[in-house]
């Protein structure tokens, strides 16, 4: 078993930023310390400090040729800064824009059109990396694509933390199978965010057999990811995503609304949630649940990320290849499998002990 785990990122925005930071926070954390946002310290023996980035990619000038130790906190990202890390020698790439950027995120990316983007394969190659992670702006359809098919030439794992079907996707799942490679997906479910709040919600109701008659979650926020997706056209993914993620809880149909609602520019990187739940219990009786959920949403997913590489650095170890079904359920919202939390942790638990395959 290496000691370490060789890991590229595609796009070095808030979630990027907060990925690094927390890897070289919690550097100095004793093998039976707790740290918050992790399943556990040690993951099958690999901790947070295991986490080498040996590659990076973005398309924005004020990243692109910088280490990724000053590169994450650039313009225009927003998200808090809670750890220093070291000079990483890793230069940030220039990826290709593909489709990117949408209307609103364009015009507050620097780039000059004119400089050719890297050979993406080559460059992972070149760094010998084991796994990359796509954290690509919503909306990047073809872009997400490019990049997981880059992850097959360079034979690293794929894990997609953006709402474009991948890892849930049977074509996809086929391609990364004969590769003999992992793939994870799709679309990051945060620590303590809305999605899984409504999920745990929503489960609750029905097995406390409330019948769920009506539901939505909105969501407003300050940072690129929420100026991006008032582009309307982007979120065709970004809402089935949630959306399955929020329904497979119930045994029936319910009128569902959830998705992104504006930009708060003001806000930054702090995402505020609001959900609501109507229902009725015993005697036809109406319940309803209103919630109200304020966080800063790059941290939110980085710990969960961080947890998703080092399960993939297991599956890499056992040469297991194809989507790989337990960590996708517990830590995102349009998984190959969709389980309530407790069960997709529970089966975490079991394929981290060897107790099951994938």
């Amino acid at each position: 078993m290496s000691d370490r785990i060789r890991t590229a990122i595609a796009g070095i925005g808030n979630c990027a930023s907060a990925l690094v930071q927390g890897v070289y926070a919690y550097q100095d954390v004793a093998d039976g310390g707790s740290i918050p946002g992790l399943m556990n310290t040690s993951l099958g023996g690999y901790k947070p400090r295991d986490i080498m980035f040996v590659a990076s990619f973005d398309v924005d000038d004020r990243k692109v040729g910088k280490d990724l130790s000053e590169a994450i906190f650039e313009t225009p990202n927003n998200t808090r800064r809670f750890a220093t890390p070291p000079k990483l020698g890793v230069e940030v790439s220039r990826g290709p824009i593909l489709d990117g950027l949408g209307k609103y995120l364009r015009p507050v990316i620097e780039f000059n059109s004119k400089n050719s983007p890297v050979d993406v394969a080559g460059v992972l190659k070149k760094a010998d990396a084991e796994i990359l992670v796509s954290y690509l702006p919503v909306g990047s359809e073809r872009a997400t694509k490019f990049y997981a098919l880059e992850a097959l030439k360079a034979g690293c794992g794929f894990i997609n933390a953006m709402p474009v079907f991948i890892a849930s996707n049977p074509l996809w799942q086929k391609k990364f199978r004969e590769a003999r490679l992992p793939v994870a997906g799709d679309d990051v479910m945060s620590q303590i965010g809305a999605t899984v709040l409504h999920k745990t919600l929503v489960k609750l109701l029905v097995d406390r057999g409330v019948k769920v008659e009506e539901s939505y979650q909105l969501n407003i926020g300050g940072d690129t990811d929420f100026l991006n997706m008032l582009e309307e056209e982007r979120l065709k993914s970004k809402r089935e995503s949630k959306t399955s993620a929020v329904i497979a809880m119930t045994p029936y149909p319910v009128s569902l609304r959830i998705g992104p609602s504006d930009y708060v520019e003001f806000l930054g990187n702090k995402k505020i949630c609001y959900i609501r739940v109507d229902g009725k219990y015993f005697g036809e009786t109406p319940v309803t649940i209103d919630v109200k959920l304020d966080v800063y949403d790059a941290p939110n997913s980085a710990g969960v990320v961080i947890d998703v590489v080092r399960a993939m650095k297991i599956a890499l170890d056992r040469g297991i290849s194809g989507p790989l079904t337990s960590i996708s359920a517990y830590a995102f919202k349009h998984p190959p499998v969709q389980l309530p939390y407790d069960k997709a942790k529970q089966w975490v638990e079991e394929f981290i002990e060897g107790k099951r395959e994938r």
